[in-house]
């Protein structure tokens, strides 16, 4: 069997079990989740998550791994039913957590078997295009076009992930920048999760509407004074990279 079927076995397993475990938590959560609205629902939901205890937390932590690992699943409802499990505050920092490990993870593995690994995993046309791009290249530049790419809203971040480990960047600074520059995106759901369990839905809206308001001003602050329009050209180069 070729390497890159073996790759191809190994994404769809890991969707599966990602299916199997979102599956699981639904039919596992949903007797109580249809009474969210209500102070004895939201009582409820919280037991349930407290009896599961390390289990639990170990099948949250496997749909994060399955979401990174995968690339194509959005990351928005694990961080949410983050939220919704452990709170905010306590959402965040599971999130916040899984993501240093499994990025850090992903980078050393890509680090260890080189590039084949990532064209196996992700696109080679795409990669390569990013791969040689003039300002991805750029020691002095990655790590500032890493931050701005990780804080956008929208990026696919866990592709990131695995390009990164083909430049020229620290892999502890890399790390940090692809778990501290998530803040935006994961404060705005872990809350929104919580807020929705609450049964505040019109506060999640406004939780995600300020989140993205803030990050549009601080892109447009950078970008104003960018004379050499680095961020802008980043931006562009990936986004028509990955189309």
């Amino acid at each position: 069997m070729s390497r890159k079927n073996k790759v191809k076995i190994l994404k769809i397993l890991m969707l599966v079990i990602a299916i199997i475990i979102i599956v699981g938590i639904f039919i596992y959560l949903i007797p109580v989740m249809t009474n969210l609205s209500t102070p004895e629902g939201q009582a409820e939901f919280k037991e349930k998550v407290n009896s599961s205890g390390f289990l639990g937390l170990l099948s949250l932590f496997g749909l994060q791994l399955a979401q990174i690992f995968l690339i194509i699943l959005p990351g928005e409802p694990v961080e949410i039913l983050a939220g919704m499990c452990y709170g905010g505050v306590g959402g965040l920092i599971f999130i916040t957590v899984s993501v240093f490990i499994i990025s850090s993870l992903i980078f050393f593995m890509v680090r260890k078997l080189g590039r084949r690994f990532v064209y196996d995993f992700c696109d080679e046309e795409k990669v390569k295009k990013i791969e040689n791009s003039k300002l991805f290249k750029n020691p002095e530049k990655v790590e500032w076009i890493m931050f701005i790419l990780f804080i956008i809203p929208g990026t696919p971040k866990d592709l990131l992930v695995y390009i990164a480990a083909l430049l020229p960047i620290k892999p502890l600074r890399f790390i940090l920048i692809s778990t501290f520059a998530r803040f935006p995106s994961v404060i705005s759901s872990t809350f929104a999760g919580d807020t929705l369990l609450k049964g505040n839905w019109h506060l999640s809206i406004i939780i995600y509407a300020v989140t993205f308001l803030v990050v549009g001003i601080a892109i447009f602050i950078i970008n104003k004074f960018d004379r050499t329009k680095t961020t802008q050209n980043a931006i562009k180069t990936f986004q028509d990279d990955i189309k």
